[in-house]
């Protein structure tokens, strides 16, 4: 998976971005596992994953924060 865009992630629906959520958790258990048994040649992968869990958080607290007011 490349990087992901904010304006693609914004145009994605809630349980879009819940389900693409837990499949870069996995995504990214997987990588971490990699990297300790040495298997892992692009470490910057799991950096790219990080900020796209962290993108697909932000979106999904600022609608639920639009939903709240």
């Amino acid at each position: 998976m490349n990087k992901m865009k904010i304006n693609k992630i914004k145009e994605m629906s809630s349980p879009e971005l819940e389900t693409e959520l837990s499949e870069l958790k996995t995504e990214l258990f997987k990588l971490r596992f990699s990297l300790a048994t040495n298997g892992l040649d692009n470490t910057s992968k799991i950096k790219e994953v990080k900020k796209d869990i962290a993108r697909i958080n932000t979106i999904l607290k600022e609608r639920e924060l639009k939903e709240n007011n």
